[in-house]
């Protein structure tokens, strides 16, 4: 994943909690511009990137490269995660 992809992904959690840019960057506690640089795919600083994911009700998960396909296809064919996208 890159920072276009992770953008793009808060982009579509936001708009699918139907907040705007403005709502959610003061329910997360970030600036509306962060937020937006954010959704654009631009860096943001660690903390302000953790209190987007946490705010928007998101969570990382980090593990061993190697395994990620594995890890992804799994997710994907667990039928919880049906029409989750």
């Amino acid at each position: 994943m890159d920072l276009q992809a992770l953008g793009q992904l808060i982009r579509n959690r936001r708009a699918h909690s139907l907040l705007r840019i403005d709502d959610a960057a003061a329910l997360v506690g970030v600036s509306k511009d962060t937020l937006s640089r954010l959704e654009n795919g631009r860096a943001v600083s660690t903390d302000k990137l953790m209190a987007v994911v946490q705010g928007l009700g998101l969570a990382f998960f980090i593990m061993d490269k190697s395994l990620a396909d594995i890890a992804l296809q799994a997710i994907k064919d667990d039928p919880r995660m049906k029409g989750a996208d």
